[in-house]
This record gives structure tokens, C-alpha cells and sequence, in this order.
């Protein structure tokens, strides 16, 4: 391959990059513009994207009309909550898997993964009906429990442990420490980097969440982001700037965090040992 046909292919690359961010950061994009419009140029029949006035009072006005920092703190809590208990529980099962033998553990590991197969909105009755009969309807505990283990956490982070050599755990041991001491002072900060990927994803999952906060919660008390903006647009109308703006307020912090954890989230895509072995 010649110089030009390789700069010519990394040019259309990085162009084709270009074309796919801007389509996506389009309609990102527009809704920033809409928030900040007026009633009337927001709810015109040729809407006008670019504002003709700007409206920053449509952030206040958004908080006025529904509790929404309530629930953005109420999506703090579950999405955080689900996103411990997930990593802990993926955790510890991902070690048995991958360094514990015990009989038919191959086995069970195949039908662990078996439920990704599954939809989620297939098991939404059944774990709707074992939660009421549990009495956690529009709690917490019925919120972040049904969604505090997952398969996909388990399948990440055992490929993960599975690069990882043992003979950095054989030391440890021969230095006196067991099995679990072991686990958290050489696997777990070997794994930081799958952890907090897993982590990243499933905050934001969660955080996007619509379904099971949607039929789980009654009240303001558990309702989270995603359920309020729906609860906004019944209570208020389609009054799109205002709900545009609320939109881009529960956007802020997925963007917040996604700089923050940028570099933990692309070093644990390209160490995820998805080889295993």
C-alpha cells in the first residue's frame, strides 16, 4: 500500500467519524435549541429550531411545574444503588466461574448466559408480581433489587479474570493469604478497569431506565427521570420547550459522567479479555 492510498484511506476514515458524530449530535443539538425557545415559536406549525429569542426562565419554569430535582435525585439513588450491587454480585460470581471448579460449573455457566436470550419485557410480570407479593411496590427495595444482578456483568468480568494470570494469585497465597483476601487484594485491582466499564454501562442503563421505574413506582417519592418526563408531558401538555428543557436537564449528568470516566470506560474496552482462555 502506497503512502497517498494510506493517507487517502485514514482521510476518509476520520471523515466518515465526522459524518456519524454529527448525526448523532444532531438531534442533541435541537433539543438544547428548542428548550430555550418560547411557547409560542416551540409550538409553531414551521417549527424554527434556532431560537429567535433566547428563554433561560424555561429552566426555571421546567422545576415549577413538576418536582424535578426530586427526581433526578431519586435516579441518582437507583441507578447508583443497582450499579453497586451489580458490580459486587458480577464480581464475586465471575471469580467462581473462572477460578473456583466445582461439578457442572461449565454448565451453569451456559445457562446463566442462556437468559440474555430472554427479553426483559418477558420477565417484567413475573418479577412485577413476586415484588407486590414481597410488598415492594413504590419502594426501594422493589426499585433496585429486581435489577441489582445481571448475566452480562457475570459473562464481562469472567472473561476479564480469565486473562488475568494465576500466578499473580498463587504468590498471593504462598505469602499466607486465603482465598478471599486473595480475591480483593490481587484480582479486584487487577479488574478495576472491567469493573468500572461494567460500572459506566450500567449507571447508564439505569439511569435511561423507563420500563421497570415506570410500573414499579406510584409516587414522586421513587419516581425517577425518565418516568417524570412522561409524568410532565401527561400533567402539562406537549409544551416542547419546557419538556426539551427538562429533557436536556437529565441529560446533563450521563454527559457529566461520561467525561469523567472516559478513561477508565475506553482502557477497560480494550482490556476486557473478551479472548478469554
Amino acid at each position: 500500500m502506497t503512502t497517498e492510498t494510506a493517507q487517502l484511506r485514514r482521510k476518509l476514515v476520520v471523515f466518515a467519524c465526522f459524518l456519524v458524530t454529527a448525526v448523532t449530535l444532531i438531534p442533541v443539538v435541537m433539543m438544547v435549541l428548542v428548550a430555550f425557545q418560547s411557547d409560542a415559536e416551540s409550538m409553531a406549525a414551521k417549527p424554527s429550531f434556532w431560537p429567535s429569542s433566547w428563554h433561560p426562565e424555561n429552566l426555571t419554569r421546567a422545576f415549577d411545574l413538576v418536582p424535578l430535582g426530586r427526581y433526578l435525585l431519586n435516579t441518582i439513588y437507583f441507578a447508583a444503588g443497582t450499579t453497586i450491587l451489580e458490580t459486587v454480585t458480577a464480581a464475586l460470581a465471575a471469580y467462581a466461574f473462572a477460578r473456583l471448579n466445582f461439578p457442572g460449573r461449565s454448565w451453569l455457566f451456559g445457562i446463566y448466559l442462556a437468559t440474555l436470550m430472554i427479553p426483559s419485557q418477558v420477565t417484567l410480570i413475573p418479577q412485577f408480581v413476586l415484588v407486590a407479593k414481597l410488598h415492594g411496590i413504590d419502594t426501594w427495595p422493589g426499585m433496585i433489587l429486581p435489577h441489582a444482578f445481571t448475566a452480562i456483568g457475570v459473562f464481562l468480568l469472567r472473561q476479564f479474570f480469565l486473562g488475568i494470570p494465576r500466578d499473580y494469585e498463587e504468590a498471593a497465597r504462598l505469602d499466607g493469604a486465603n482465598r478471599w483476601q486473595a480475591f480483593v487484594r490481587v484480582i479486584v485491582p487487577l479488574a478495576v478497569p472491567a469493573i468500572a466499564t461494567l460500572a459506566v454501562f450500567k449507571f447508564i442503563g439505569q439511569w435511561n431506565n423507563l420500563l421497570w421505574p415506570l410500573v414499579i413506582s406510584n409516587s414522586d417519592a421513587t419516581r425517577t427521570a425518565s418516568v417524570g418526563l412522561q409524568v410532565f408531558q401527561d400533567t402539562n401538555g406537549t409544551q416542547w420547550n419546557l419538556l426539551l428543557m427538562a429533557a436536556t436537564v437529565t441529560t446533563i449528568p450521563l454527559i457529566v459522567l461520561f467525561f469523567l470516566t472516559q478513561r477508565w470506560f475506553v482502557r477497560g474496552i480494550t482490556m476486557s479479555g473478551l479472548g478469554g482462555r
